[in-house]
């Protein structure tokens, strides 16, 4: 069973070293950053978390908010803010438009897990293997950290609702994701609807496929939403 990914960004090196020890033991596979320029070099080193636990005062000049704005941009990485804020309308801005949820210091490193748990059984299983570049099958792999997909060794820029769009999918390969799902999702604090989730799909399958009309990775189920797939690749007879 692969273990999942988790990251820790807080500059505090004794409520690190807690949340790291915990999690290890729990089984988690865990990697600790003090500051967001150096947990971003991280996810672009080694690829997506399964979940980010992000202090909001950090140092370097990276507020919680404006390094969760940059990993939102990759992918839909879900979030928990650790932090000494009890401030209500930060915690309704952090849960509005980055968490899906807040822990308040000091905690209790079982209540922290217990609440991981919970948000991690609430997101569909990641089944590829999560490295820098995530390979589909041999014609596709995508490098989410830097927004883009590699074709035929052709690499592809993504917008990053694109991108986001993309791992929503991916994360779901062979379910179809309904459309107010993606658009929860990717939108999390805006009025979006069909048509605006239905443009951005169109320009993301111009870029993956070589046919937009006869798609092979991202189709649609009329009236629901859509669903990633990818079909099994022949074999070479020997």
């Amino acid at each position: 069973m692969k273990k999942s990914r988790v990251l820790i960004v807080e500059d505090d090196e004794s409520i690190s070293k807690l949340v790291v020890d915990h999690l290890t033991r729990a089984g988690y596979d865990v990697h600790a950053a003090s500051d967001g320029p150096s947990a971003l070099k991280h996810i672009k080193d080694e690829g997506l978390p399964h979940i980010a636990l992000i202090d909001l005062m950090l140092p370097n000049n990276m507020h919680g908010f404006e390094f969760s704005g940059k990993l939102k941009a990759m992918a839909d990485v879900p979030i928990i803010f650790l932090t000494a804020v009890r401030d209500t309308d930060t915690i309704v801005q952090g849960l509005r438009h980055y968490a899906e949820d807040f822990v308040v210091k000091p905690f209790d490193t079982r209540e922290l897990e217990a609440r991981i748990k919970v948000v991690l059984a609430r997101m569909p299983t990641f089944d590829y293997v999560n490295e820098p570049v995530i390979t589909i099958d041999s014609h596709l792999q995508i490098d989410f950290a830097h927004n883009r997909v590699i074709i035929d060794d052709k690499s592809i820029t993504l917008t990053p609702i694109e991108s986001v769009l993309l791992h929503v999918l991916v994360r779901s390969t062979g379910r179809v994701v309904e459309n107010r799902t993606l658009i929860t999702r990717v939108w999390p604090d805006k009025d979006v609807n069909d048509d605006t989730l239905r443009v951005h799909m169109h320009r993301l399958r111009r870029k993956l496929e070589a046919d937009s009309h006869h798609p092979h990775y991202v189709r649609t189920e009329r009236g629901v939403g859509y669903l990633f797939t990818v079909k099994p690749e022949a074999s070479n007879p020997d």
